[in-house]
């Protein structure tokens, strides 16, 4: 955590605000290309390992712009998640921090590209899809209750979410080829990266509120009573039970307990008069 601590300040300033937002319009520019020229996109944008080990370094971001659906209902419905995903990380790390989650997922895709290629030799197409649902995973290890609404009927907290993702990708990584399992693993550094050096701890509602009832508890076991009871002089901390009530023919907002609210002598201009039955 040091070291990221000590990258922030020297290199937060260069961090982009929002970046959800740009990566959101790579995905509009992505879904014109593949809906229009498809051929473009793999022989000049794709995350093609031998085209990047011979010079074409801009592949490295291009590929990124790959739509997560070509229908434009699924596309506007993933842009909206990953972007409200994006944003809530954002604001509970910190944008330098969310920065670095981002491009440490990109450079995992491309080291995992890099190495199938050399060791396999295969050109394995990657796409930014595991980059984007690893935000998933940090959201449901940050607020593990938050609700989603699945087909904006169904409330799911994002820790069932989190965890069927997760199962997938471990039956994937099982049941996948080396290649697919390389991808897998080099996809999750990001999160990798994410649980261990840049989350920040969240407390959960219920947390938050147990929080302020102790410290309220705290408090009021530090102060002094609020009732005394102006004939026995015991207070609420003697016996929290006890009931106390003012008396209204008293002088000077005197305060009585049960046992000696009828019984007590009323004081009146600095004089006490014979105590009753009744207040």
């Amino acid at each position: 955590m040091n070291f990221v601590n000590k990258m922030e300040k020297k290199f937060g300033r260069y961090a982009i605000h929002n970046l959800m937002l740009y990566l959101i319009i790579l995905y509009v520019v992505g879904f014109f290309i593949i809906n229009t020229n498809p051929a473009f996109y793999v022989r000049y944008l794709s995350l093609d390992a031998g085209a990047i080990l011979h010079g074409q370094i801009w592949r490295i971001l291009t590929y990124v712009i790959y739509p997560p659906s070509t229908n434009i209902f699924w596309l506007v419905l993933a842009s909206y998640i990953y972007y409200s995903l994006g944003r809530t990380l954002e604001q509970v790390i910190g944008t330098f921090r969310f920065n670095l989650f981002i491009f440490i997922g990109i450079l995992g895709n491309v080291l995992a590209a890099i190495i199938i290629y050399l060791l396999l030799g295969e050109t394995y197409l990657l796409t930014a899809d595991n980059l984007y649902m690893s935000m998933l995973l940090a959201m449901a290890v940050t607020f593990p209750d938050m609700k989603f609404l699945l087909f904006y009927l169904i409330p799911i907290p994002a820790k069932w979410l989190g965890c069927a993702y997760g199962a997938l990708l471990v039956y994937q990584f099982i049941m996948g080829s080396l290649a697919s399992k390389i991808s897998i693993v080099m996809a999750l550094l990001n999160f990798i990266f994410y649980f261990f050096m840049v989350r920040r701890p969240v407390q959960s509602a219920k947390q938050a509120k147990r929080k302020v009832v102790y410290q309220m508890q705290q408090n009021a076991a530090s102060a002094g009573p609020r009732h005394r009871c102006a004939v026995c002089g015991r207070t609420e901390k003697d016996d929290p039970d006890l009931e106390f009530r003012f008396c209204s023919k008293c002088e000077g907002g005197l305060e009585y307990c049960k046992d000696h609210l009828y019984t007590h002598v009323h004081v009146t201009k600095g004089k006490k008069e014979d105590h009753h039955e009744e207040n």
